[in-house]
């Protein structure tokens, strides 16, 4: 590691009497980011929906069990089919209660259920006064759609990689999240460094002003010198304004995306170790192709139009409905007797449905689907290019990052200097306003340059982590924060 350090005159604390000042560093303005910022609340919702619907997922291939109950009350007049084949209106007063316990099971290579059921129901007759029970002890059954889509076996291929890029997006944004952060962090730096250096700016303006008054007043400078100076004087005072107004709208813009709702000037404090590391492109790109979320989003594009073909094809062609069901029931007027000597009983259905004559339409449907599908081949081919591509133009461009740092450091230090040897000089009268000018602005320009360049670096850190999923820094896997 080279410590890199940015001298930082802080804002004049009677400026800051009137609010409550937050000092933040960088890693505690991302933490705070991380954890309370909208965006960041957004993401952990949106990923605990993607969450729950993967445990939604799973149930569909776990057992289920059910109780299910009814009660119908009937007291009205009906017609009937009597033993002769006539029909009369017969008067109906009667109360039917039943229940029932399901077990089901899902069966994924089949794309079918099979259950088992026990069940009781009770018949009471008003009119007559009579009371009888049906049981149905134990009922097997199995349906089965023979030749259509099997959305069971689909899902168990689609439904792991969507949750495994809701999981590797999560973890991106938050990384994203860290950048923005970042960005907007050295914004409010260059904001602040603007309003120190136009506060210094016009207090030295202010002396030399005053200075050359007297020097003017002895004939020892020109007209148009005081002139110019005066001149410097005022725009130094339009500068420090504008520089308060720019950092006010910075500190205002960053307490709103870290979601802070008090009212409290915020002063960055950059005093930083710049971490200095290379990273191996082969690397970068294998870890992009295992943790980014759009190699996912990728395959699970693909998969999708792959579903989508079958189900064309499976909607197309010959259909079949089959159902079976073996069971024990039994009735009778006493319910001590109806579990006694129950009786089988089989209940065998088969449905079957051809396309005889569509005019195409399942025939178009299916070419629609193969298209569509051979698209998102070639868009899917295109954008993994694009993806390896933005990778290794990352990868040299933080490669490169820490030394312009460095050398925008260096820069910034020379600047510095060569203005305090120019306002020197020119007290001395060795030097022109001119010079002096010139220094000035060539200390502000490196100033603004080098937190620039700080800037470009942790953008460059975050936008690597999010695409890689790997802490190059620290070698290590960046994990989901919770599950």
């Amino acid at each position: 590691m080279k410590k890199i350090f940015l001298v930082f005159f802080l804002i004049p604390i009677g400026l800051l009497n009137a609010q409550d000042t937050l000092r933040l560093t960088l890693d505690e303005a991302i933490a705070l980011a991380c954890r309370q910022s909208p965006q960041a609340v957004a993401a952990r919702h949106q990923y605990r929906a993607s969450y729950w619907n993967w445990r939604s997922f799973k149930a569909d291939y776990l057992p289920s069990l059910t109780f299910s109950s009814n009660s119908s009350l009937n007291r009205s007049i009906s017609p009937v089919t009597m033993p002769d084949g006539s029909d009369s209106f017969v008067k109906r007063d009667q109360l039917l209660n039943d229940g029932m316990i399901t077990v089901n099971q899902n069966i994924a290579p089949l794309g079918g259920s099979i259950y088992m059921s026990t069940g009781l129901q009770r018949l009471d007759i008003f009119s007559d006064n009579q009371v009888s029970f049906k049981s149905t002890p134990v009922v097997i059954g199995y349906s089965q759609n023979l030749f259509g889509y099997n959305y069971l076996k689909w899902n168990k291929r689609i439904e792991p990689v969507r949750y495994a890029h809701a999981r590797k997006q999560y973890s991106e944004t938050l990384e994203l999240v860290a950048s923005a952060t970042a960005m907007k962090f050295f914004q409010l730096a260059t904001a602040q460094s603007n309003f120190q250096s136009a506060s210094y700016n016009y207090a030295n303006a202010d002396t030399l002003y005053r200075y050359a008054q007297g020097r003017y007043e002895i004939g020892t400078i020109t007209e148009n010198e005081m002139l110019q100076l005066e001149i410097n004087y005022l725009s130094e005072q339009t500068n420090r304004l504008n520089a308060r107004i720019e950092m006010d709208d910075c500190i205002l813009d960053l307490r709103s995306f870290l979601g802070i709702t008090e009212n409290v000037e915020i002063v960055v404090e950059i005093s930083r170790d710049v971490p200095e590391f290379i990273v191996p492109l082969e690397k970068a790109l294998s870890f992009a192709h295992q943790n980014s979320p759009d190699t996912e989003l990728f395959y699970l594009q693909k998969l999708q139009s792959e579903s989508a073909v079958a189900n064309a094809k499976a909607s197309r062609g010959f259909k079949a409905d089959l159902y079976l069901e073996f069971g024990l029931s039994q009735t009778d007027r006493s319910f001590s007797n109806v579990y006694s000597n129950p009786l089988n009983s089989q209940l065998i259905s088969l449905g079957i449905r051809i396309p005889i004559l569509d005019w195409g339409v399942g025939r178009g449907r299916v070419e629609v689907a193969k298209s569509n599908l051979e698209k998102v081949k070639i868009e899917l081919a295109q954008a993994q290019t694009d993806f390896d591509a933005n990778v290794m133009k990352l990868v040299k461009q933080f490669n490169l990052q820490a030394n312009k740092v460095d050398i925008a450091h260096r820069t910034n230090e020379r600047a510095q200097r060569r203005n305090e040897v120019a306002y020197r000089l020119y007290l001395l009268g060795k030097s022109t306003v001119l010079d002096l000018n010139a220094a000035i602005e060539e200390k502000d320009r490196s100033q603004r340059a080098y937190i620039q360049e700080l800037q470009n670096y942790w953008s460059l850190y975050y936008g690597l982590r999010s695409i890689t999923g790997w802490d190059f820094a620290n070698e290590r896997q960046i994990v989901l924060p919770f599950e």
